[in-house]
């Protein structure tokens, strides 16, 4: 993705305006969206356990590796061996310090959260960092 578009301006989305008549300087998607070239990865979402967050099947993620996720990130995780895209829950550590449940949650009601067991393994693989979709009508 290196190729340069031109931003015309702004569109209000509430009540019309007069047009401003000006142009922007190129706008790159690079600059815009990737903060750590060799850390940033693009990836291409299926189904749609995340709607809720705007994250729609079809879309592209814009996901950092080099940021350490925190709870209420959205992440793409690995567990035992399958990826996902939810929304990282780290419990509070419990009496005796025993450690507070890790849960990766969809934003779908039609979703249950994956609850991470003892057993279980658990990567991350990135923070995602923005989502890249078309309205419907582009389609």
């Amino acid at each position: 993705m290196s190729a340069k578009s031109s931003l015309s301006g702004q569109v209000q989305a509430g009540f019309p305006s007069p047009a401003e008549q000006y142009s922007e300087p190129p706008l790159d998607l690079n600059e815009l969206l990737v903060k750590r070239p060799a850390a940033t990865y693009f990836v291409r979402v299926s189904g749609d356990s995340m709607v809720g967050e705007g994250i729609r099947d079809g879309d592209i993620l814009v996901v950092d590796r080099s940021l350490r996720p925190a709870s209420g990130d959205i992440v793409i995780a690995c567990i035992d061996g399958e990826f996902t895209v939810k929304t990282l829950r780290i419990g509070k550590p419990g009496p005796g310090g025993a450690r507070g449940e890790t849960r990766l949650e969809p934003a779908n009601p039609a979703f249950k959260p994956i609850v991470v067991s003892a057993g279980s393994r658990l990567d991350y693989f990135g923070k995602v960092t923005a989502c890249i979709h078309r309205f419907a009508g582009a389609r």
